[in-house]
């Protein structure tokens, strides 16, 4: 384990480099949490929902709000709006989003109470938000080839995560398609992570395990954790060859004693490093 701390929903987990740190959320709680490897955990909390965050540089963060993104200053706490994201919907919060190679930021909304079809998945590039998908219940699972070429997301609600060509600029190119059908084995695509080799890391909620996929998106290995809820996986440490993973207790009657803590094991295969959100 890497941390006890037992979250209601902990999400967007990210590897800060710069810092030897890992980074994640606790939705329901409204909270960041930051811990160095080795280091004492920090946390800071909020007004609204936060849920995910792209690297700027050594010091600041991207990070998405259930009414904006904003620029977060680790060094002092403070932070301040960049774009409104849904600000004039009340139903929706952020939830899943990553930092993509060209510099842009993917930042996905869903329903408070997951109503059917009330997210979207937005892009933040160059100062521009700009809303790439819609009418998705759950968004999950953004992440990137290493090349950039490719971007992968998914709606949890329909089992089945997808992918979409990008430009030079990071913008989808075409529509997407089916890449990983969990349909057939009753599985819940939550968070995602690619490796160095193009393979796939998921989440997979209330099925205990993150799993991974190849590049053809075929099922290679899946990893247990002690846990019902597991949410989102991140690559990290000094030679980017472990694996952090948040889980949650969000919907357990009676959750059991490592629900919602946050897990680390060796990957046996190496992660990207994050990308950084270049700002205008």
């Amino acid at each position: 384990m890497f941390d006890d701390t037992p979250c209601e929903l902990g999400e967007g987990a990210l590897w800060h480099s710069d810092l030897n740190a890992l980074i994640w959320f606790d939705i329901l709680s409204k909270r960041i949490y930051l811990k160095p490897l080795g280091g004492e955990r920090r946390h800071w909390d909020f007004p609204d929902h936060v849920s995910a965050a792209g690297i700027v540089d050594a010091d600041r963060l991207v990070v998405a709000s259930s009414r904006a993104l904003m620029l977060f200053d680790l060094r002092d706490g403070s932070y301040q709006d960049l774009v409104a994201l849904e600000a004039d919907n009340p139903v929706t919060r952020s939830n899943d989003g990553r930092a993509d190679p060209q510099g842009g930021f993917w930042i996905g909304t869903i329903g408070l109470n997951a109503e059917k079809g009330a997210g979207s998945i937005w892009r933040f590039y160059a100062g521009e938000l700009r809303c790439l998908f819609d009418g998705i219940t759950i968004t999950n699972a953004i992440c990137f080839a290493p090349e950039g070429e490719t971007a992968y997301f998914t709606d949890t609600a329909t089992g089945i995560i997808m992918r979409v060509a990008l430009d030079t600029d990071g913008w989808p190119a075409g529509d997407a398609e089916p890449h990983i059908d969990l349909t057939t084995e009753g599985l819940n695509p939550d968070g995602a992570v690619i490796d160095a080799d193009g393979g796939l890391w998921t989440a997979q909620w209330g099925a205990s395990r993150v799993a991974r996929y190849n590049r053809q998106g075929q099922f290679d290995r899946a990893i247990a954790l002690p846990v019902a809820h597991v949410s989102c996986p991140a690559f990290g440490g000094p030679d980017m060859d472990t694996i952090f993973v948040t889980s949650a207790r969000q919907g357990l009657d009676i959750p059991g004693p490592q629900d919602g803590c946050t897990f680390t094991m060796p990957a046996n295969c190496t992660g990207q490093m994050e990308n950084r959100v270049r700002l205008p």
